[in-house]
């Protein structure tokens, strides 16, 4: 399958493996407290509990140098977040962006609303929905991990993203074999977790040249 790549966009920082700001030790430690709690009763993940931080935490962390260029205010959309996971890394690197977590499941937003309560994280708002169903969003900047094959996901994003917004798929190394719908560009960074193996953060945007 034939991609058409860009070269590093500006701002982003490359073959690094990602890294977690010590100051968002103490909350993301009561988000893996909550969640153990929630899980007993709700069922919200099968990972087990040694295996969360790496890879609902750590993972999310591979976004962060992504968010440098977003000016304070700006709308970031995490389509299909299930308990949070990238939303809650997002919203606690960047407190001055507004985070939404969008998805269907309504036991897992209600969890996620505990999560903004208790940590807490003001700028986090759980959104619940369908994608092709609910209203456009009107995001600067969108993610989902393990959601859907590509051409899904940038079809929702097409309804949900502003024209020129910049979309991120966090995606496993088999990435390619996934087709890429006309008028968008990949630009893969990857990257790798310590014990969870290597993993493709794919950046999409709109190929400008297209005509």
């Amino acid at each position: 399958m034939k991609y058409k790549f860009s070269g590093p966009t500006p701002g982003i920082l490359l073959g690094m493996d990602p890294r977690l700001p010590s100051e968002l030790n103490p909350p993301l430690g009561r988000f893996l407290v909550l969640l153990d709690k929630w899980n007993r009763t709700h069922a919200l993940t099968a990972l087990p509990p040694g295996d969360r931080r790496e890879e609902l935490l750590l993972d999310a962390a591979a976004l962060l140098p992504s968010l440098a260029l977003l000016p304070a205010g700006a709308k970031v959309a995490d389509l299909g977040t299930g308990m949070g996971c990238p939303a809650v890394v997002l919203a606690l690197a960047r407190p001055d962006l507004q985070v939404m977590g969008v998805d269907a499941s309504t036991k897992k937003l209600a969890f996620l609303r505990q999560v903004a309560l208790e940590l807490p994280v003001p700028n986090l708002k759980a959104v619940h929905g369908r994608l092709e169903d609910l209203p456009a969003l009107g995001a600067d900047w969108g993610t989902a991990k393990a959601l859907a094959p590509l051409p899904s996901l940038l079809g929702w994003w097409e309804r949900h993203g502003k024209p020129e917004a910049p979309f991120f798929a966090l995606k496993g190394p088999d990435w390619e074999t996934e087709s890429l719908p006309p008028g968008w560009i990949a630009i893969p960074h990857p990257y790798a977790l310590p014990t969870r193996g290597k993993r493709v953060m794919v950046e999409l945007r709109r190929d400008r040249s297209a005509g």
